[in-house]
């Protein structure tokens, strides 16, 4: 790799020499309980013990990956809304990014907080993919899953603009992208939750979406309830702890805004 400052044409962003950015795309604090529905929270100003009983607070963190060749994004975000703008657009073009030079969508599973913001709605109520020029990568079973199980957890109007789309790839298990791009069904959280390993300028990202969503919860047996499998998520996160250590991975994490990325 050259000593030269490298930077990506589509958005002139500073590569620097490893050859790629890391952007990681905050949509803030929510509470969700047990109707599912995410509820902005503010730190400074809300109180959690005001919530409904039994609520979690939940941060929501998209990713975007810039390299030399593409300009990938990582789960895709609620898909809030504000002055007809999606928010995750919004976050993109505040780092200089058009959203319509993003090439590649790589969704871990399509809970609502995570696919929200693969489709948009034009104003006569169709839904279009909201990033018209990306390939989306998403398993086959886990979209029929989802459109089965449906709401609450799933959004089936938002993300049944994937059938039979000519921009998605569909995965079938495990499996190589663009021969740098690892991703391997765990159905941790989920029955086909997905994660993805980003070979990139010599490092290793990790992106564990919900089975490894903390660095809190990397370093403690924790087991959360809401999960598919908890157990299997807690040995995940302390295998994938172990792995990252020795191989000096760079975590991803959805749902740390304090630390998104963590590096050995």
């Amino acid at each position: 790799m050259s000593n030269k400052t490298k930077y990506n044409v589509a958005t002139n962003i500073d590569l620097g020499n490893e050859g790629f950015k890391i952007i990681p795309l905050s949509e803030g604090s929510f509470t969700i309980d047990k109707t599912k529905i995410f509820v902005p929270f503010n730190h400074a100003e809300d109180d959690l013990y005001q919530r409904p009983i039994g609520s979690l607070l939940v941060e929501v963190q998209p990713f975007c990956i810039v390299t030399e060749k593409d300009i990938i994004l990582i789960d895709a975000g609620l898909g809030f809304s504000s002055n007809k703008q999606l928010q995750i657009h919004a976050n993109l073009l505040s780092n200089g990014i058009n959203p319509q030079c993003v090439t590649k969508v790589l969704m871990s599973h399509l809970h609502k907080d995570h696919a929200g913001g693969i489709s948009k709605r034009d104003n006569f109520g169709n839904y279009h993919l909201a990033f018209s020029n990306a390939i989306y990568y998403v398993q086959k079973k886990e979209f029929a899953f989802a459109m089965e199980t449906g709401f609450p957890s799933f959004m089936s109007e938002e993300i049944g603009v994937l059938e039979n789309n000519p921009q998605v790839q569909w995965l079938d298990g495990d499996g190589i992208i663009d021969g740098f791009i690892k991703h391997e069904i765990t159905g941790g959280h989920s029955p086909f939750h997905q994660v993805f390993w980003l070979t990139i300028g010599g490092r290793t990202l990790f992106f564990g979406a919900d089975d490894a969503p903390q660095l809190q919860q990397m370093k403690s047996k924790f087991v959360a309830k809401y999960d598919f499998d908890g157990k299997k998520c807690m040995e995940l996160r302390q295998k994938w702890w172990q792995e990252g250590q020795v191989e000096n991975w760079t975590f991803l994490f959805y749902h740390d805004i304090k630390t998104p990325v963590y590096s050995f």
